[in-house]
């Protein structure tokens, strides 16, 4: 009975991984362009503190008055945590600026690098290992040579 039920269990693990939608994590090169850099500041309309990827939804009024509503993919929430953001830092309506790469496709998404919060803090917000460039080596306020 016990090897009955060992072998049951081998063949639904080895059987169910096909069955389930894989969320696979992506190159930033797959989605984002190096060549495109964007500066945008706005205000925060929500934050979806989510896994693979944290995401700043904001709005971003154009010199012509009409306002553009920006997506900004971040690192993961644990890394953000750990570099000193939290979620309380960016409620709805908060003025931010954000430094990124836009999205290949042209929507208004961006792959975000450095955020300013209203209370003057700088911090990289991106994801180490993507691809992007420079992923965090550059240190907001100084120059690298």
């Amino acid at each position: 009975m016990r090897r009955t039920l060992s072998v049951i269990a081998v063949v639904v693990g080895l059987l169910l991984p096909g069955t389930l939608p894989l969320s696979a994590h992506h190159a930033f090169s797959s989605e984002f362009d190096g060549n495109r850099p964007v500066e945008l500041t706005g205000t925060v309309t929500r934050m979806a503190w989510v896994n693979p990827h944290a995401w700043i939804y904001m709005d971003v009024e154009q010199a012509d008055g009409t306002v553009e509503q920006w997506m900004v993919e971040g690192g993961t929430p644990n890394t953000l945590i750990r570099r000193g953001l939290r979620r309380s830092d960016l409620p709805a309506g908060t003025e931010i600026k954000v430094s990124g790469f836009r999205s290949k496709d042209g929507t208004l998404r961006a792959n975000g690098t450095n955020i300013t919060l209203a209370d003057g803090r700088q911090l990289f917000i991106g994801s180490p290992g993507t691809g992007a460039p420079l992923e965090g080596r550059e240190t907001i306020g100084t120059q690298e040579n």
